[in-house]
C-alpha cells in the first residue's frame, strides 16, 4: 500500500535487491530525458521506479511527482490526472495540454507515469508535447511495453535472480514475517524449500508475495510441495472455484509469455486458496478506481450471499492473502490482481450489476456530500469528493449510458465541489453532457445550469456565466424553487461584481433574500447570497455596513462548521480593514482566510488570500516579507493558470501596497524576496506566510 509523502508515494514494505537495476536507472535518469521501465505485470516496475525516483528527487529543483495511470480506463482523464499530479488546477479556457505545457515550461522536475501500458498511444503523444516545450523535464514511465516515443530509453526489469543470489529468498522471508512476525525460515529444510518456491515462481516478486501470504496452516516445505505439484501439472488452466467453470483466456498457455503464465498460475493458485465469498469479493471490488474504505466496499460489493458482515470478513481474508493491501483504514488492490478479478467478474456474468452498484454508491456519496456541504463535515466531504474523483467520473460515465436521470442529478450535485477543487473542465463537460443526454426538469436542471455558470465564471468566461445565471433564474422562478433562486442570484451577483456592477448585485441579492425567507439560514445558497451582499457593500465603499454584514456572516458559518463561505467572509474582513487603514487586523483576517482555504485545498482561494496578506504586510512596512508573500501568491496564481484575479476594487490596493513594499526595501531587495517566494515549494511558502511575526 502506498500513501503520499510530498509528491511521491511512501514505501510501506521492505525493498529487496535490485542494486544493478537501480544503478542502471540512476544513470538513465541523469543522462536521458525519458526512460521507460518495461516488464510483465508483477515484476516490480512500480517499486523500482519509486525507489529510483526517491533517490534522485533532490537533483530536481521542483521535485519528483507521481501520476498513477492504472485507474484510468481510457485517455479521457489522462490530462487531468497528470495535471493534478504536478499541482496544476487550471482555471482558464485554454486547451488542457496548452496549460500543462506552460505550467511545466520553466520547471526542473521528474515526472513519473506509472502503469502506462493501456494508454501507450495517448501517453506517447502527450510526452512528445511536454518534453518538447519543457526542457527541464525528465520523465520516467512504467509499462509492460515501450511507448514508442521519440528519444525513449528502454530499461527492462527482470525478475529477481533465483540461482546464486539471495534476493528472491529475502523477499519471501520478509513477506512471511510481515504476515506473521513469528514466522521465519528456521525449521530444517525451510530455506531449501523456500528457494524451491522462488525458483518455481521464476523470481517474480508478486508471485512470491502471494505465495508467502498463502502459507496459512502449511509449513514452508508443504507449501513448496503444493506449488510444485501445481506447476508440474502445467496448470495454465486456472480453476476459479472448485468444480466451477474456467476462463478460456487463461486456458491457452500459448496466449501468454512464459513469465506471464507463471504469474497467472500463481494468481490462480492464490485465488483457489480464497473462500468462495473472498473470491466473489475479489471480483466485485474491481470497479473501484481509487483507494477505498470498508464502508465503500460494503456499498459496492454487498448483495446475495455477500452480506455487509461477510464483506468485512472477506475483506480481511483478502488482506491476509495479500490480494488487497491495507494502510490504516484504506484499502487498495494492485492492478494485476484487479485484472484477474475483472475476468472472474465477467465469467460470473456480474459485470453490469457490479457497475450499477458502483455507480449507485457514488451517486449516494454525491447526494450526501451535497446535503452535508454547510455542516460540520464540510471539509471531510470536500476531501472525499476530491479523493474519489476518478470513481465519480467512472460512475458518471456509467450513468450517462444507463441512467440519464441519475447522471443529471449526480453532475449537478458534485459540480460545485469540482469547481472548487479546480476540476473546472470536468465540471463543465459532465454538466453539458448530462443536459444533452435527455430532458431534465426541476432542481436537477437548475443545478446543471448553475454548475455550468459557476465553472464559466471561474474561467473568466463572463458572458457564459451571465447566460447561465439568467437561465437559472428563469427555471427556478418557473419551478418556484427558492434554493434555485438563491443559487441563481449568487451566480449572477458574482458575475456583476466581476464586471463592475456592484449596485445591481446588491439590489438583486437583497431582494431575493427577502423573497426566500423560508429557506433555512444555514442553507449553502443562502450563505453564498449573503456573501454577494458583503462583496457589493465593500465595492460601493460602504465599509461599516460591509464589516457588520461580513462579521454576522462569519458567525453564522462558524456556528454550522462551514468553512468555504466563512473563508470569503474573512477575506472581505481583511480587505475592509486594509481599506480602513488597519493593516494588523487585515493580516489577521487574511491568515484566517488562508487557513480555511488550505484545509479545503483551494488553490484559487489561497492565491487571493496571499495577495491580500502581502498587501497587509507591506502596509506595516515589512517590504521584503511582503515581497516574498507576493511571490508565493504568484506561484499559486500560476497553479490556476491566471494572472492575479479578484474583484475590481482590489487592483488599486495591490498596486499601492506593492509600491509601499518596494519603497521600504528598494527594488533589488524586493525582487530577490519576490523570486524566493515564487521559487519556494508552495506548501513551504504558504507556511512562511502564515507565520505571524513581522520581519521589518
Amino acid at each position: 500500500m502506498m500513501t503520499k509523502v510530498g509528491h511521491l508515494p511512501e514505501e510501506t514494505s521492505s525493498f529487496v535487491g535490485r542494486r544493478a537495476e537501480l544503478a542502471r536507472l540512476h544513470t538513465a535518469l541523469t543522462t536521458r530525458r525519458m526512460t521507460t521501465l518495461i516488464g510483465p505485470g508483477g515484476v516490480g516496475k512500480t517499486r523500482l521506479a519509486l525507489r529510483a525516483a526517491r533517490a534522485v528527487a533532490d537533483r530536481y529543483a521542483d521535485g519528483a511527482w507521481w501520476a498513477d495511470l492504472s485507474p484510468l480506463s481510457d485517455d479521457r482523464l489522462l490530462l487531468p490526472t497528470v495535471s493534478d499530479a504536478v499541482g496544476l488546477a487550471d482555471h482558464t479556457l485554454r486547451m488542457p495540454v496548452e496549460a500543462l505545457c506552460e505550467w511545466l515550461g520553466d520547471k526542473h522536475l521528474l515526472l513519473v507515469l506509472d502503469s502506462a501500458e493501456h494508454l501507450r498511444g495517448p501517453c506517447s503523444h502527450l510526452l512528445a508535447e511536454i518534453l518538447t516545450t519543457s526542457i527541464g523535464l525528465t520523465v520516467l514511465v512504467t509499462s509492460r511495453q515501450p511507448l514508442g516515443t521519440r528519444g525513449e530509453h528502454v530499461v527492462e526489469v527482470p525478475p529477481l535472480p533465483v540461482d546464486g543470489a539471495p534476493d528472491a529468498l529475502q523477499l519471501f522471508a520478509d513477506r512471511l514475517r510481515a504476515a506473521d512476525p513469528r514466522a521465519g525460515l528456521d525449521a530444517p529444510g525451510d530455506e531449501v524449500a523456500a528457494a524451491e518456491i522462488c525458483r518455481r515462481l521464476e523470481g517474480i516478486p508478486l508471485a512470491i508475495e502471494l505465495a508467502a501470504a498463502g502459507i496459512g496452516r502449511h509449513s514452508v516445505a508443504q507449501l513448496a510441495t503444493r506449488i510444485g505439484t501445481r506447476f508440474d501439472a502445467r496448470s495454465g488452466t486456472l480453476a476459479l472455484a472448485p468444480g466451477g467453470s474456467r476462463l478460456d483466456i487463461l486456458a491457452d498457455e500459448t496466449a501468454w509469455p512464459r513469465r506471464h503464465r507463471t504469474l497467472r498460475t500463481a494468481i490462480g493458485w492464490s485465488h483457489e486458496l480464497c473462500t468462495p465469498l473472498e473470491r466473489l469479493l475479489w471480483a466485485r471490488l474491481t470497479p473501484l478506481r481509487t483507494d477505498f474504505d470498508a464502508e465503500v466496499a460494503r456499498e459496492v460489493c454487498a448483495g446475495g450471499p455477500l452480506t455487509p458482515d461477510e464483506v468485512d470478513r472477506a475483506l480481511q481474508g483478502l488482506v491476509a492473502q495479500s490480494v488487497v493491501q491495507r494502510d490504516g483504514d484504506r484499502y487498495r488492490m494492485l492492478d494485476t490482481l484487479r485484472e484477474y478479478g475483472r475476468m472472474w467478474l465477467a465469467e460470473l456474468g456480474e459485470a453490469r450489476a457490479a457497475a450499477d452498484r458502483h455507480a449507485g454508491s457514488f451517486l449516494g456519496l454525491a447526494r450526501r456530500a451535497h446535503e452535508g456541504w454547510t455542516g460540520p463535515d464540510q471539509v471531510s466531504w470536500y476531501h472525499k469528493v476530491s479523493d474519489t474523483h476518478l470513481d465519480l467520473c467512472a460512475a458518471l460515465e456509467h450513468l450517462l449510458a444507463h441512467d440519464v436521470e441519475g447522471a443529471q442529478e449526480m453532475a449537478g450535485r458534485v459540480g460545485f465541489f469540482w469547481a472548487c477543487c479546480g476540476h473546472l473542465s470536468e465540471a463543465r463537460n459532465y454538466a453539458q453532457r448530462a443536459l444533452d443526454a435527455g430532458p431534465v426538469e426541476g432542481p436537477h436542471r437548475t443545478r446543471l445550469h448553475w454548475v455550468l455558470g459557476v465553472a464559466a465564471l471561474l474561467q473568466s468566461d463572463f458572458a457564459t456565466a451571465e447566460k447561465y445565471g439568467a437561465l437559472c433564474t428563469a427555471t427556478a422562478l418557473y419551478d418556484r424553487d427558492d434554493e434555485g433562486m438563491l443559487g441563481a442570484t449568487y451566480l449572477s451577483g458574482l458575475t456583476q461584481l466581476m464586471t463592475g456592477q456592484p449596485a445591481a448585485a446588491l439590489e438583486a441579492a437583497g431582494r431575493v433574500l427577502r423573497m426566500t425567507e423560508g429557506v433555512p439560514v444555514d442553507s449553502g445558497h443562502r450563505l453564498r447570497c449573503r456573501l454577494v451582499i458583503v462583496f457589493a457593500l465593500t465595492a460601493l465603499g460602504r465599509l461599516a455596513e460591509s464589516e457588520a454584514a461580513a462579521t454576522a456572516l462569519r458567525q453564522a458559518c462558524e456556528r454550522g462548521g462551514e468553512f468555504w463561505t466563512r473563508s470569503y467572509a474573512d477575506y472581505q474582513l481583511a480587505l475592509i480593514a486594509l481599506l480602513q487603514g488597519r493593516p494588523e487586523a487585515s493580516a489577521t483576517h487574511a491568515r484566517a482566510m488562508l487557513a480555511g482555504k488550505h484545509r479545503l485545498r483551494d488553490s484559487f482561494g489561497i492565491a487571493l488570500g496571499l495577495d491580500l496578506l502581502a498587501a497587509a504586510i507591506a502596509a506595516q512596512g515589512a517590504g521584503a516579507q511582503a515581497a516574498r508573500v507576493y511571490g508565493t501568491g504568484h506561484a499559486y496564481w500560476r497553479m490556476v493558470g491566471h494572472p492575479q484575479r479578484g474583484t475590481p476594487e482590489l487592483g488599486p490596493v495591490r498596486e499601492h501596497c506593492e509600491l509601499q513594499a518596494r519603497a521600504a526595501v528598494g527594488d533589488e531587495a524586493y525582487q530577490r524576496a519576490f523570486e524566493r517566494g515564487q521559487s519556494d515549494n508552495a506548501e513551504v511558502g504558504l507556511a512562511a506566510a502564515l507565520r505571524t511575526e513581522l520581519q521589518l
